[in-house]
């Protein structure tokens, strides 16, 4: 009996020193990365609906940059930004592309390829880990006014969570994102597209572009 019992605790000893699968691994960290990205959802709307973040809508935001002392930062990624932005905003983008060509995530790519991508244009992105970093690096006082935009209003709200727990007070949120913007809300963007088009992409630009020429909207 004795031997037996040693037999199985060392057989044990064996199990436990053997590596996780790194596909195992690397989906746990995908989940971990999804439950991040819902914390941070949840936090954003605790501090918007407590007062702590204020939302501004599109239409107030010229007055809020221009009379009330508000820095507009754009935390889109760069091929969002290169299609239509504010002049003189502060970009620092929350999301990358992501350059990971592990198996597993040329899988996920793949997938999200072919379910959104395709459609809208978006990349893979994995979280700017330097994000609240370059932030700082930009705005050194942390009781500056920054107003947090994105797209449509999801990860700029992430952004101010962020934010805020790094010390930001005084924090402004696009209300809707760009998305919601009308002509002449910001009176200088540049690029090539309209602000409150520039979130769209891939096979949604071009039907965009034929409602357009239609003047369906």
């Amino acid at each position: 009996m004795a031997i037996q019992l040693n037999h199985l605790y060392m057989s044990s000893l064996k199990h436990e020193k053997q590596p996780k699968p790194l596909l195992l691994t690397r989906v746990t960290i995908a989940r971990a990365k999804a439950l991040q990205v819902s914390a941070m959802s949840s936090s954003a709307r605790q501090l918007i609906q407590s007062g702590k973040v204020r939302p501004i809508s599109p239409k107030d935001a010229a007055t809020a940059i221009h009379s009330e002392g508000y820095t507009l930062l754009d935390i889109r990624p760069a091929w969002e930004r290169e299609k239509a932005f504010v002049a003189g905003s502060m970009h620092v983008p929350l999301f990358l592309k992501d350059m990971d060509n592990s198996l597993v995530t040329l899988l996920k790519k793949w997938v999200h390829f072919g379910y959104i991508g395709i459609w809208t244009g978006q990349s893979f992105t994995v979280f700017n880990p330097d994000f609240l970093k370059q932030v700082e690096a930009e705005v050194p006082d942390k009781d500056a006014k920054l107003l947090v935009a994105c797209g449509e209003g999801l990860r700029s709200m992430m952004a101010a969570s962020k934010l805020h727990d790094g010390g930001f007070k005084n924090l402004g949120w696009l209300a809707g994102g760009f998305n919601r913007a009308a002509d002449g809300d910001f009176p200088a963007v540049e690029g090539n597209e309209k602000l409150q088009y520039a979130t769209i992409g891939g096979v949604s630009y071009y039907f965009l572009q034929l409602l357009i020429l239609l003047k369906a909207i």
